[in-house]
């Protein structure tokens, strides 16, 4: 015969022999893997705990008014305004979900499937711009609504991005015309 075939006809790889060794390296990485999830989730702990001085997240009124806009899509979460990488976990605000936006004249309603519904009374909106990314988030240029809000003294930028990506546009405008016409009420 061939060498070629020979080698073709030959096992793949070593019959193992030394069983409680293989069960060990399995068994040691299981822990390491397990360590690991600990940590982060500790990790995640720590933060919330470093946030708890933000106060608890406000709910919708029951007499919000007309919908100005609504839009469903995505919440990738909350960071500390400016700083897109510096999340927010306190009270819910850094679980990703669905959402369901509803503008209002009274505020910002995001329903949250799954997580901790939050309100935003108008008067606590401060911008809305078209971004890029929040922590853990990347996208394409103008692909996240971002909505600066300030609550309990501290400015918040949360990020939302549409199942349809066109409409971030409006709501950047009536959001940024509602902040500019309260201001200049205000100024009045």
């Amino acid at each position: 015969m061939t060498p070629v075939i020979l080698l073709a006809a030959q096992k793949e790889s070593a019959e193992v022999t030394d069983w409680a060794a293989r069960i060990g390296w399995v068994v040691g990485l299981g822990l390491f893997v397990a360590l690991v999830y600990w940590l982060m989730r500790e990790g995640w702990k720590w933060r919330g705990t470093l946030q708890s001085d933000l106060p608890e997240l406000l709910t919708a009124p029951s007499d919000a008014g007309e919908a100005r806009l609504t839009m469903s899509g995505r919440y990738h979460g909350s960071t500390t305004a400016g700083q897109w990488l510096d999340r927010i976990v306190a009270h819910g605000l850094g679980t990703r979900s669905r959402v369901e936006l509803t503008l209002t004249d009274a505020g910002l309603d995001v329903v949250r499937p799954g997580a901790s519904d939050f309100f935003v009374p108008a008067g606590a909106l401060r911008e809305a711009v078209l971004g890029k990314g929040i922590a853990g988030k990347v996208l394409a240029e103008g692909g996240l609504l971002l909505v600066t809000w300030e609550h309990g003294g501290r400015l918040i930028d949360s990020g939302f991005r549409s199942d349809h990506a066109a409409e971030h546009t409006e709501w950047v405008d009536t959001i940024n015309s509602m902040i500019n016409k309260r201001e200049t009420e205000g100024a009045r």
